[in-house]
């Protein structure tokens, strides 16, 4: 019953959302979207570079309810590239864990589950027994690994975050703010491993026992925002509706994080709308492709005439659309290049400026060996 009944509660609000919420907002002008808003700070960011292209009261400091846990994600995710966790790695969870309030998924104290049950729970469901059960895991004690959160956050630069707890549950010392969320989905983004999860609309989870928990998963704009396959909803009376959110069209990922709005299906309106202003607003243009091969340059005392450059890294750059930003690029090549050189050595810097401004280097490595000539090569030479 309550599955069936979270289905139709979901239906109607996609419905309302496609027909009432989520109008083409090309006319629409930064102020005017940012007054029509409930929401007590925004920011709309490009995912790319992290730029900004619209806030509101971005670094205010507030609760963020669930959204915490994008945190504990992170921190789950980079224990398992490091080899510190495994997918498939058993977890016995705690009476403490289990015994979470609020968003949970029930999980039975003393029982194993794999960190691939815990982690697809906390995504999909914010089920707060799934997040502490990792938490638990990786630093010992929720306390402990509060400690590794906030050391996190102060590395990623988000200056205006404290965690204190792995769940987002009220708390006096517990705060971020729009912009610091931006910065933490971000990095979220980076990982393959989070899309296997964010973009599950609904599963079951089935318990040692035998028990099935239904998932449903709690950001309803993957299934309803076109392009959209991430984000992190929160909401408790402290923090109001809370959502970050990200969605990919063309060539172009935008993130938005809404905090503080009205309801639930304001923050879910709002965020379209922040998502439609920015895909109608900007775009992506390509300036360098990673491994784009430059012109040849010679090579002094080597064995081969010249080598080919290649760009160690390819960039992108968000841009309004109409607008003539001056997006140029620069190439410096090392006045004098010698063999021997090996693969992936560095011999150069590719600028790129906006406005003469720049927001971008790129190393120019060679992608191949450069041996250096003998004597016997030069008295062949000679001979020919």
């Amino acid at each position: 019953m309550k599955k069936i009944t979270t289905i139709i509660a979901t239906a109607i609000l996609g419905v309302h959302m496609l027909i009432s919420n989520i109008p083409v907002f090309s006319a629409v002008t930064a102020e005017s979207l940012v007054d029509s808003l409930t929401a007590k700070s925004v920011v709309v960011a490009d995912a790319g570079s992290g730029e900004i292209l619209l806030s509101k009261d971005e670094t205010q400091k507030r609760p963020i309810a669930s959204m915490v846990k994008l945190m504990t994600v992170l921190l789950t995710m980079e224990s398992i590239d490091n080899g510190a966790l495994s997918l498939d790695q058993k977890i016995c969870v705690s009476k403490n864990a289990a015994g979470m309030g609020g968003s949970q998924v029930f999980l039975d104290a003393g029982s194993e589950y794999t960190v691939d049950q815990l982690l697809k729970s906390t995504i999909i469901a914010s089920a707060n027994d799934a997040s502490v059960a990792l938490a638990e895991t990786i630093a010992g004690n929720e306390q402990s690994f509060v400690q590794k959160m906030n050391a996190r956050a102060n590395e990623l630069s988000m200056t205006m975050t404290h965690y204190a707890n792995a769940t987002g549950l009220p708390a006096v010392d517990g705060y971020s703010c729009a912009k610091d969320v931006a910065i933490l989905l971000r990095q979220v983004l980076n990982h393959d491993l989070y899309f296997k999860y964010s973009t599950i609309w609904m599963e079951d989870l089935v318990h040692p026992s035998g028990r099935i928990t239904g998932l449903t998963n709690t950001n309803k704009l993957i299934r309803y925002y076109a392009g959209c396959d991430a984000g992190k909803t929160g909401s408790t009376k402290e923090a109001g509706y809370c959502i970050a959110s990200s969605a990919k069209k063309n060539d172009l990922r935008v993130i938005s994080v809404v905090i503080g709005a009205e309801s639930g299906a304001k923050r879910f309106s709002e965020s379209a709308s922040l998502l439609d202003w920015a895909f109608a607003n900007y775009e992506n243009k390509t300036i360098f492709e990673k491994g784009q091969k430059l012109d040849p340059v010679k090579v002094s005392k080597a064995k081969i005439k010249g080598i080919t450059p290649v760009l160690s890294e390819g960039y992108s750059c968000v841009t309004k659309r109409g607008e003539q930003s001056e997006i140029t690029t620069k190439v410096e090549i090392n006045q004098s290049i010698s063999a021997p050189l090996k693969a992936g050595d560095e011999i150069g810097i590719a600028y790129v400026m906006k406005d003469g401004v720049v927001i971008k280097e790129i190393k120019i490595t060679i992608d191949q060996d450069v041996k250096k000539t003998t004597i016997f090569d030069a008295i062949k030479q000679i001979i020919a």
